[in-house]
């Protein structure tokens, strides 16, 4: 059985473990816990998405049992039990509408095999070959794929690392579906259809179509193969042809430059570049509108607290003004010692009139400066606000004083 495992499978297994335990403790100490609160949300969500494919599927579909399809059911259980699985998954079989696939899920601790009808009605003349389609279904249970994609989510996103994993355990599961399979070539006939359709698989040549695989790719194959999710399928047929002759398949080297773009590209499993792309101009966007309303917020924060840090100060130039009928000109005139400054404010200075000058030491205030300038009005001491301080952030009572 540890054949049917792709020999960089653990490793990379391993390696995205590791990488994905110190992500998820970054993201949870760098949020102090709020990623808890999201990932609940997240989680119910997912929960809620996924029970609808699961209701579809029990209201739908064909449930595969020993009365129902009985010859599908009984190769299902042939599969399984060659590769030691004692628990049969639950099966359906699905309209496919002209795609030829299937798919494995897990559902609160159930596994689910679903077989799409065109794929099973394209083998009629080599029912065979659709053992490799479970099989390699099985294999991606068999091997916990779906538990261990939740874990090591954070690190599917990362270039080469989350890629190479997707990739390693798609040639596992090509590995069960060859091991199932009574004759190799039922596999290979089973993945080469996916290439020339439920009809004209037949005339491939199984040989010419993995030697396709031996020429070196070039720059831009090698490139898409680093971001995507599954080996081309000319490799995947070589592996397949190679494994049933039991030696090693020639397949044509990576342009070694294809390595290093990979790893600025950005990268979304299961939809590759394009998807990273869309993904950067989401975030793009809503960079553009979040980041200036993030700027105002600040500013208006370090006005709130200028007015805060200043109140003794405009306090004591009232009480300065009403005792003497005329405005201080300094500070020491007030009896305060100079402002010693916090994270938000660097100084206030008093200059004529009794006007106050608050200088800024954090963006995006910082080189500003807010100048409270006293005046009477109906005998009492109000504060206009003024300086170059962009208007939207000043706090809401130099708008009603003004």
């Amino acid at each position: 059985m540890n054949d049917l495992v792709y020999k960089n499978e653990t490793t990379l297994r391993a390696i995205a473990l590791v990488l994905s335990i110190v992500i998820w403790l970054l993201l949870l100490f760098g949020t102090v816990g709020v990623l808890l609160i999201y990932l609940l949300l997240f989680a119910l969500f997912a929960v809620i998405a996924h029970s609808a494919l699961i209701a579809h599927l029990r209201g739908n579909a064909i449930r595969i049992s020993s009365r129902q399809m009985p010859e599908l059911y009984q190769r299902l259980s042939d599969c399984a039990r060659k590769l030691g699985m004692r628990e049969l998954p639950e099966a359906y079989l699905v309209n496919g509408n002209g795609v030829l696939n299937a798919f494995a899920t897990r559902f609160l601790g159930r596994n689910f095999v679903v077989l799409l009808s065109d794929v099973v009605e394209s083998f009629e003349a080599r029912p065979g070959a659709l053992n490799f389609y479970i099989g390699h279904e099985l294999g991606h249970l068999r091997r916990h794929h779906l538990t261990w994609a939740k874990v090591l989510a954070p690190a599917m996103f990362l270039p080469l690392i989350g890629a190479a994993y997707s990739r390693a355990r798609e040639y596992t599961c090509d590995r069960h579906g060859l091991a199932v399979c009574e004759n190799p070539e039922d596999a290979q006939y089973g993945l080469v259809t996916l290439a020339a359709g439920k009809r004209l698989w037949r005339e491939v040549n199984l040989a010419d179509y993995s030697e396709s695989a031996t020429a070196a790719p070039g720059f831009w194959m090698s490139l898409h193969e680093l971001v995507g999710d599954y080996p081309w399928l000319n490799k995947r047929h070589a592996w397949l042809r190679a494994l049933a002759e039991q030696r090693k398949p020639k397949l044509g080297a990576r342009n070694p430059f294809a390595y290093l773009i990979s790893l600025i590209l950005p990268r979304v499993p299961g939809l590759g570049i394009g998807g990273g792309l869309i993904v950067i101009a989401y975030i793009a966007i809503l960079a553009a509108i979040a980041i200036p309303a993030y700027q105002d917020y600040l500013g208006r924060a370090a006005l709130n607290v200028a007015m805060a840090d200043s109140t003794p100060y405009r306090e004591a130039v009232a009480q300065f003004g009403v005792s003497h009928q005329e405005w201080p000109d300094s500070i020491g005139q007030l009896g305060l010692a100079p402002f010693a400054g916090d994270s938000s404010v660097s100084s206030i200075t008093l200059g004529s009139h009794g006007a106050l000058t608050v200088n800024f030491i954090r963006s995006p205030v910082r080189g500003h400066a807010l100048l409270l300038t006293p005046y009477v009005r109906d005998n009492t001491v109000h504060w206009s606000c003024g300086g170059d301080v962009p208007a939207k952030w000043l706090p809401p009572i130099c708008r009603t004083q003004q």
